[in-house]
């Protein structure tokens, strides 16, 4: 444990000295710290298993989780759903389900003996987006800026949308939930889905409503309100898990109602101290990562689990988003940009951490291997930002 806070804490700090030429190379933090990870991984292989299957890593991975869920929410600009609302709900609510669908479907004809429960656990761990392996797409201004705008907002709630059905599918699937039926899930999913949505809206409103009554009384200071947000994600997801409601769902939902309900024009200065803490969990789950990567692959993957993870992260994604925006604004070759833009990160890594501590040994293992190479291929794909600038200039051809 020791050594690897010792090589974290190294690599973070390499890459704040450099991190401005870093960016000019297209290299992000998490990049670096996913090969630190695996190094260290070899060393520890034989305990990374045991390690990762307790109740107490379940629950930092689950609070993790649920910051990083509330910082995505808050990052929207632009309004709820940013400044096309009718091109993000397209995305989140008809290219995003065509996606599992497809996932699950391709993986019951490449990975039989897989139940079609686990299919779709998987199915929820390689379809979320994430921009942090190639942070750099979204500021890159060779993109036109409304396919930037409408790829952070989908990156932004796909993964709150996504964990209440991947909460519901290891309900199916798990061993430890005895569940046998999609009744005996919805059963448990949806009073716990209602319950967070309730915690997460009157803690969101509350939180945000008192914050706006201080600042106008000024009986906080700026550093008081930062520290406010870094615990609303705690209190939404705390407050949920203690009424049996899904800690996830609320911390999204707060984020929500925080960005739309806060009044201030140093809202986003407040945000800093939160994000700043969501970027170093994230460099700590990227670490975790490079070492289950190790675990995951050690015995070399099956051509057809390789086959599966390049398909989710190609045609899974690009055939739902063109069906999804047909008749929309975006010309031809912004949608295919919409569809080849779509790198997988954080939420893949926390949903297939999470599937290992709840499922079986095998299925565990088959869920993780999944995440570990559409990860790793995710960053050879987007991470260097060669296909944002292909793409562009087809974009800009067409025009």
């Amino acid at each position: 444990m020791i050594n690897s806070i010792i090589v974290v804490a190294l690599v973070v700090v390499l890459w704040a000295l450099f991190a401005a030429r870093l960016h000019e190379w297209r290299i992000a933090a998490p990049v670096l710290v996913v090969f630190a990870g695996i190094a260290m991984g070899f060393g520890a292989r034989n305990s990374i298993a045991e390690t990762l299957n307790t109740q107490v890593a379940l629950r930092i991975v689950e609070i993790i989780l649920a910051v990083l869920l509330f910082v995505d929410a808050t990052e929207v600009r632009g309004g709820l759903l940013g400044r096309d609302p009718k091109s993000a709900l397209r995305m989140l609510f008809v290219a995003l389900p065509l996606s599992l669908g497809m996932a699950v479907a391709l993986g019951a004809w490449l990975l039989p003996g897989a139940s079609w429960a686990v299919l779709l656990v998987i199915a929820c761990v390689v379809v979320p987006t994430d921009f942090a392996p190639a942070a750099t797409i979204v500021r890159d201004e060779r993109i036109p800026a409304r396919v930037r705008d409408l790829l952070t907002v989908e990156s932004g709630y796909n993964d709150g949308i996504v964990s209440p059905v991947f909460l519901a599918a290891l309900v199916l699937a798990g061993d430890h939930t005895h569940a046998t039926s999609v009744t005996a899930a919805l059963q448990t999913a949806v009073p716990s889905a209602v319950k967070a949505v309730l915690a997460g809206l009157a803690i969101g409103f509350a939180l945000a409503l008192a914050m706006n009554a201080a600042e106008r009384r000024q009986f906080s200071t700026e550093q008081s309100q930062r520290i406010a947000l870094v615990a609303a994600p705690l209190l939404s997801y705390a407050v949920s898990v203690a009424v049996h409601g899904n800690g996830f769902v609320a911390a999204f939902v707060c984020g929500l109602v925080v960005n739309a309900v806060r009044r201030s024009p140093v809202f986003h200065r407040e945000l800093e101290l939160l994000d700043d803490i969501g970027f170093l969990l994230t460099v700590g789950m990227w670490f975790v990562f490079g070492s289950v990567t190790v675990y995951a692959i050690a015995e070399g993957p099956d051509w057809r689990m390789l086959l599966f993870c390049l398909a989710a992260l190609t045609v899974v994604r690009i055939v739902p988003v063109l069906a999804a925006t047909i008749g929309s604004r975006f010309s031809r070759g912004e949608r295919l940009l919409l569809g080849v833009l779509g790198p997988r990160g954080t939420t893949s890594i926390v949903f297939g951490l999470l599937a290992f501590n709840v499922l079986g040994i095998d299925d565990g293992v088959m869920v993780v291997s999944a995440m570990a190479i559409t990860v790793l291929g995710s960053i050879v794909l987007h991470g260097i930002g060669g296909p944002a600038a292909s793409f562009t200039q087809a974009v800009r051809a067409e025009r």
